[in-house]
């Protein structure tokens, strides 16, 4: 679905959305909560100024709660920004502030970060609660995508980013019509026009690639791609097999026009613009599609529930890990009171409120929380070191919410054939209570050979080659 770069794109707007909700929701007493934002090259020293001059200003409330909950406010700003010698590339936000928690206690909360990219709002409030209009602009899409409209007279190669709208390159080309003429060369004639066509195609399809391919990632630099014409081209390009198959996979639709040219490219986005509001629709309705397809054939490369999965990632198998974007499941790290061992359990707001879950099953000894995280922040930190990309889905398409309410919002595709049952054996053992020695239960599930074929052409062999060497120790007499 993404790219390495846009999957810390979406993580981070997966943050954002989050601080946006935590924000919102926090009050606090009186006008003691500051929303600061500094956009690109704005002055630290301007802004340290002007707190100062309202420091002065707050001393005068005549209120004395308030004048102190405003003027700690103020002071926690000052101090934070001398962190800052200038400001970051891509602005600074600050919000600082006494609020008040669920079970009414006050509590100081201090929170800088430079957005993922650049901000073009200045703002300073004191208020009872904090502002993040200026945040919500983060979230719209800066997403760029490319136009390919061709006809009999020649190809334009635009993109479109936002409202901006930009001719790449254009060019024309002078195409036999048909005729009836000819006689006996009837047939060199429809020859030398078929072949004009073919090289005109061609070279369309070698110029995308030029346009639409960054070479320092050899991964298209596009969203999306929309083709189209008034002839069939755009067709024909679309299938051939001279289009570069990167591209083929970000096109997003293929339209008619009545014109060329620039012309042509205004119609295309015309036409173009629900599909283009709805990419990420689009491109979340391809994933799950793909996740269920692995599904409705069983080829064991796919995996879901919260267990298996974890288990599935602390392999290295996870391809791409799918999310709910919004899934109500927190990480917990329990100390065992009589044994001192740290245990990690995940539940949801049910498991949560049953005791029984933070005891030992077997000693009934009490499990001591020694930290809580939601799951999904964990996943956002984490999910580099396990060498998958992760990727947040909604509810909002029939697929997404097939997804969460039938697998519980949280499952991957697998890079190799995997069959998570002939894992209890780690845990349950046989009969007699004898547990499976790990390495053995891993190849009996057939995982190393697979991971032998994988390190040959991988480019991730040692990471697997890690694993490979840790399943077989001591093994190689069965080889």
């Amino acid at each position: 679905m993404s790219d390495g770069h846009e999957t810390d794109k979406n993580i981070e707007i997966w943050k954002i959305k989050k601080l946006i909700k935590a924000l919102e929701a926090a009050r606090g007493n009186g006008t003691s909560m500051i929303s600061l934002i500094m956009p690109p090259r704005d002055q630290i020293s301007r802004v340290t100024k002007m707190l100062g001059d309202e420091f002065g200003t707050a001393s005068n409330i005549k209120s004395r709660v308030n004048r102190q909950s405003v003027l700690g406010a103020i002071t926690s700003a000052q101090q934070r920004l001398k962190l800052y010698n200038k400001v970051p590339p891509n602005g600074l936000v600050l919000y600082t502030g006494t609020i008040v928690t669920e079970d009414g206690k006050e509590k100081k909360v201090t929170i800088d970060f430079e957005p993922f990219r650049p901000i073009n709002a200045s703002l300073y409030l004191c208020d009872n609660k904090f502002h993040t209009e200026a945040l919500s602009e983060l979230l719209e899409s800066d997403d760029k995508f490319g136009f390919i409209v061709m006809d009999g007279n020649g190809t334009l190669f635009g993109t479109l980013s936002g409202n901006t709208r930009e001719v790449l390159h254009k060019f024309t080309v002078d195409l036999p019509k048909k005729h009836g003429r000819g006689g006996q060369s009837a047939l060199r004639f429809a020859r030398l026009r078929m072949e004009k066509r073919h090289n005109y195609v061609r070279k369309t399809a070698e110029l995308a690639t030029q346009f639409y391919i960054n070479p320092a990632t050899s991964q298209p630099n596009v969203s999306g791609l929309i083709l189209a014409g008034s002839a069939d081209f755009k067709t024909e390009l679309s299938q051939s097999d001279m289009f570069d198959p990167r591209l083929q996979a970000k096109i997003l639709n293929v339209v008619d026009v009545s014109y060329g040219g620039e012309n042509g490219f205004n119609q295309a986005i015309e036409l173009s613009a629900e599909i283009l509001s709805n990419v990420k629709f689009i491109q979340e309705k391809r994933l799950i599609g793909k996740y269920f397809e692995e599904i409705s054939q069983d080829t064991g490369k796919y995996v879901f529930g919260v267990d298996d999965t974890l288990k599935a990632l602390e392999m290295g198998a996870v391809e791409t890990l799918i999310v709910w974007e919004s899934l109500d499941i927190n990480r917990y790290q329990l100390k065992n009171s009589a044994t001192g061992e740290i245990v990690i359990k995940h539940f949801n707001k049910e498991q949560e409120s049953n005791q029984d879950n933070f005891r030992d099953a077997e000693t009934k000894a009490e499990l001591e929380v020694q930290d809580k995280m939601p799951l999904l922040e964990w996943f956002a930190n984490e999910y580099k070191r396990f060498g998958c990309t992760l990727e947040f889905v909604t509810n909002k398409s029939q697929e997404g919410s097939q997804f969460c309410r039938g697998f519980g919002g949280i499952g991957g595709i697998l890079r190799y054939q995997l069959d998570m049952r002939s894992f209890d054996d780690l845990s349950d053992g046989d009969d007699n209570g004898a547990k499976e020695p790990a390495p053995a239960a891993l190849r009996r599930a057939g995982i190393c050979p697979m991971l032998r074929k994988l390190c040959q052409s991988s480019n991730q062999a040692t990471f697997y080659l890690e694993y490979e060497i840790c399943f077989w120790l001591g093994l190689e007499s069965e080889m």
